[in-house]
């Protein structure tokens, strides 16, 4: 369970089609996990086979990054390790903006290699696209790091499908991560098409729609002060909610005849778009991550595919508020 491998771009690296995002466990989601929660809950996750795990400086402040380097630095071999740098926040949390610069670059990666506990990093994503420097320069300056043996590979978060081409022009990109899922297909038009023909490998986050798809997320979820949902996704907000939450009776059909769960039918939906596609959910419990990988032994048929397909469309809510989305390179 879990072990199901999945090349990363034209790399030679190989990763668990279903690896582990490690954001919830720090904060967005409710209270951050207690640490010794959390590090049993990463090392448990390597024992059942998941060797990709993804955090960012962003997340929890750094501390994301601590707790992964606490969990998983003394058993770094076969584990892909992924990181993200670009958004600023203050100690507090506060959101200062993004910054792609090569100064900004060196100072975000050496603080995650002593967060990590570690002296490489297996892929190394710019989070968010920073208008004020060209993507070919941010590039530029990420691929010295690869040169440096301190990089294994790069990877962008939330890009154009041109921004995409610019930058893969520059140095290969290996992986593209965004938001993917049953509730949110907007890359297929075009950034997905790119992703096939440059050999990049999509990297889903949030393929459960941040806990929809998993048919048990109800609105006493949204009460906790702590978590972002209910304030910056208009998917959980008012009338929206009730109507989303709705529609996942349609996954719920078909992963009874499947002897499954919902978050099972909606990551092997994820898993089922190619060899060019693994996914990262986020989980804070060993229930759910063991749920999560047995998402690799549900085949979907064709009339499954079907059943499913009309779901994004009729979905009610962007993703993000209008400020986030204007943060997105669209």
């Amino acid at each position: 369970m879990g072990s199901e491998t999945r090349r990363l771009g034209t790399t030679d690296i190989h990763v668990s089609m279903v690896g582990l995002g490690c954001m919830g466990l720090s904060e967005f989601y409710g209270p951050p996990t207690p640490e010794e929660d959390a590090v049993r809950l990463l090392r448990e996750a390597v024992d059942r086979g998941v060797t990709h795990f993804d955090t960012a400086e962003m997340y929890g402040v750094g501390r994301n990054e601590s707790l992964v380097g606490k969990a998983l630095s003394h058993r770094r071999d076969g584990l892909t390790i992924a990181t993200k740098f670009g958004p600023l926040r203050a100690p507090d949390g506060t959101r200062l903006g993004v910054d792609g610069s090569e100064r900004n670059m060196r100072r975000a990666f050496t603080g995650s290699l002593t967060r990590l506990r570690m002296d490489h990093v297996d892929l190394y994503y710019l989070h968010r696209l920073d208008p004020k420097t060209p993507i070919e320069e941010t590039v530029g300056a990420m691929s010295r790091l690869v040169e440096e043996g301190k990089v294994g590979a790069l990877g962008l978060s939330e890009v154009s499908a041109s921004t995409l081409r610019r930058a893969h022009a520059v140095h290969p990109i290996t992986a593209l991560q965004t938001e993917y899922s049953l509730f949110s297909r907007e890359i297929e038009a075009e950034i997905l098409p790119v992703c096939v023909e440059l050999g990049v490998t999509l990297v889903a986050y949030s393929p459960l729609g941040r806990g929809l798809l998993t048919g048990s997320f109800s609105r006493e979820h949204l009460d906790d002060p702590e978590d972002f949902r209910a304030a910056s996704q208009p998917r959980f907000q008012g009338d929206n909610f009730d109507w989303n939450a709705e529609l996942v009776a349609a996954v719920k059909s078909v992963a009874e005849e499947k002897g499954a769960t919902p978050a099972q039918v909606a990551l092997a939906w994820v898993l089922a778009g190619g060899e060019h596609v693994v996914t990262i959910p986020g989980t804070t419990t060993l229930g759910h991550l063991e749920e999560n990988l047995g998402a690799v032994d549900v085949e979907l048929t064709d009339s499954d595919l079907a059943r499913l397909e009309p779901l994004a469309a009729r979905v009610r809510g962007d993703r993000y508020t209008a400020a986030g989305m204007a943060a997105l390179d669209r």
